[in-house]
């Protein structure tokens, strides 16, 4: 029993304990649920006043803003009401102008009328006055046919006559003064400039020929050459395709050909064998081919140092090679590299005299000649040929042209053009630079003689001095003094348009009168 009464106290005072804390939560429950809701009401109170606040800062802001777009656009109209204001009156000044314009307009019309009508009425008094004139001029004119018996037609072609051949003796004597002028004033200053390039570049001149003698230290070395039954000199032959000569020369073979590179390389290969001393015709293919290549490389190796010795830089392999291959060219018996670079020389110091650019001149004279080494050999003049060359190979234009212009093959277009003509003929010129086979001397001076003697009036021509002056002998009963001038200017003209020639030709025309008698 009173285990009863104390399980049932127990039980009574857990049910007790627990009704407390609900209840107490339950107060907790609700005084934190009111503060909860006083703290909401003073954050919204306080976003309230804070929103209240923005408000009327944002309508201040607004209204300041207004206030400036309305000031702004204020502005913007006064602007545009002053612009339109403006060009008002620039309108009216307009109008005002051109009012003012036609009334002066109408003005001058009105003058303008007044002048024609003048002009009609002076007009027709001048042609009455022609008409007047007309018939007096006519009166005369039958006047004076009754007097001269000379008709008017017949008057007027003695009268063109005669002024005529005035006029042609006072064009002859002009010419000649203008000539002496020239000379007097420019012949000075051409020969300075000339001379000074001339003595500023002293070439060597050297005389090609079309043999080569190859020296050898004892007769026996023939033999060895010629090999069994000529074995080895026809394999040499038909390797090099130069000729060689094995004759009673002491110590000495010969080779001839006219292809200097040729000749050259049957030299070296033909100076390999005998040093070697193993002479077969396997050996000499060998040696030949080898040495065909060692040449290839001098050419290159001469082409480079020439560029570099001139200052020509930026040429083209191909033309570098072509350069270098002059070496083993000639022309007229003189060495076509030497002429070459004699001729850049001679160019870049006259074109420097001038004012002009020297190392465009200086190049143009170095390639000139370029069109006498190619590889092939089409059926066109060197000149033509070399300008193409340089075209393909991307020279300038005014290279070009002065490589096809210096024989007169292109027309000349720049200055460079006969600077490069005249340079050429300076060292072509130069006594013991060429030599001409004596054929084709002879042909040429008979050419200039025969040239001259297609004038009327010549009687005999002699060209002298290897062609460097032509004597023209006239008859005096044919040719008066200002024929003979004429005749020796027109005879320089010719030949300078239909013949080639080095330097210049001096053209004398020689007139005198003989009287002869006889005493018995």
């Amino acid at each position: 029993m009173t285990i009863l009464i104390t399980s049932i106290n127990s039980i009574l005072a857990i049910i007790l304990g627990a009704v407390a804390l609900l209840a107490g939560f339950g107060a907790g429950i609700f005084f934190w649920h009111s503060a909860l809701k006083n703290k909401s009401r003073k954050i919204i109170s306080e976003a309230e006043t804070e929103a209240e606040v923005i408000r009327k800062e944002k309508i201040l802001q607004a209204k300041e803003r207004f206030l400036q777009l309305k000031a702004e656009h204020e502005k913007v109209i006064n602007e545009k009401n002053n612009r339109v204001a403006q060009a008002e009156n620039r309108i009216k000044q307009k109008e005002l102008t051109l009012s003012q314009k036609i009334e002066e307009a109408q003005r001058r019309k009105n003058e303008a009328e007044t002048i024609r009508e003048n002009l009609n009425i002076q007009l027709e008094l001048v042609d009455k006055k022609h008409e007047e004139l007309e018939k007096l001029h006519r009166q005369q004119v039958e006047k004076l046919e009754t007097i001269s018996g000379l008709s008017a037609e017949e008057a007027k072609n003695n009268l063109i006559e005669s002024l005529k051949e005035e006029a042609k003796t006072g064009a002859m004597s002009y010419i000649n003064e203008i000539l002496d002028e020239a000379k007097m004033t420019a012949n000075k200053e051409a020969k300075r400039i000339v001379i000074q390039t001339i003595q500023r570049v002293a070439a060597e001149n050297a005389i090609e020929n079309a043999v080569t003698v190859f020296h050898i230290d004892s007769d026996e070395m023939k033999g060895r050459i010629i090999g069994r039954e000529g074995r080895n000199i026809r394999a040499l032959e038909a390797a090099t395709g130069v000729e060689i000569i094995v004759d009673d020369t002491p110590e000495a073979i010969v080779l001839s050909a006219f292809d200097p590179v040729r000749r050259e390389i049957a030299r070296l290969a033909l100076h390999q064998l005998v040093t070697d001393g193993r002479i077969h015709p396997a050996r000499i293919e060998e040696i030949v081919e080898k040495t065909k290549k060692q040449v290839e490389e001098e050419i290159l190796e001469v082409g480079k140092r020439t560029a570099i010795d001139l200052g020509i830089h930026g040429l083209h392999p191909e033309l570098i090679r072509l350069v270098g291959k002059m070496k083993y060219r000639s022309s007229y018996g003189q060495n076509l590299l030497m002429h070459s670079r004699e001729v850049a020389n001679l160019a870049s110091i006259m074109a420097a005299e001038l004012g002009l650019n020297p190392k465009i001149a200086k190049r143009a004279g170095l390639l000139h000649d370029i069109g006498k080494v190619p590889d092939d050999e089409p059926e066109l003049p060197h000149a033509i040929l070399g300008m193409k060359m340089a075209e393909k190979y991307k020279e300038k234009p005014e290279i070009c042209n002065a490589i096809g212009a210096h024989h007169d093959e292109t027309e000349m277009t720049t200055l460079i053009s006969p600077i490069v003509q005249v340079c050429d003929a300076i060292s072509g010129a130069r006594p013991g630079a060429r030599r001409e086979v004596v054929e084709s001397y002879i042909k040429r001076l008979k050419e200039l003689e025969s040239l001259a003697l297609q004038y009327p009036g010549v009687t005999k021509t002699y060209a002298i001095q290897a062609g460097r002056e032509l004597r023209v002998i006239v008859g005096a009963e044919k040719v008066n003094d200002k024929e003979a001038e004429g005749l020796s200017f027109e005879i320089a003209r010719k030949i300078q348009n239909e013949m080639t020639y080095p330097g210049q030709i001096k053209i004398t025309v020689i007139r005198e009168t003989r009287a002869v008698n006889y005493a018995k």
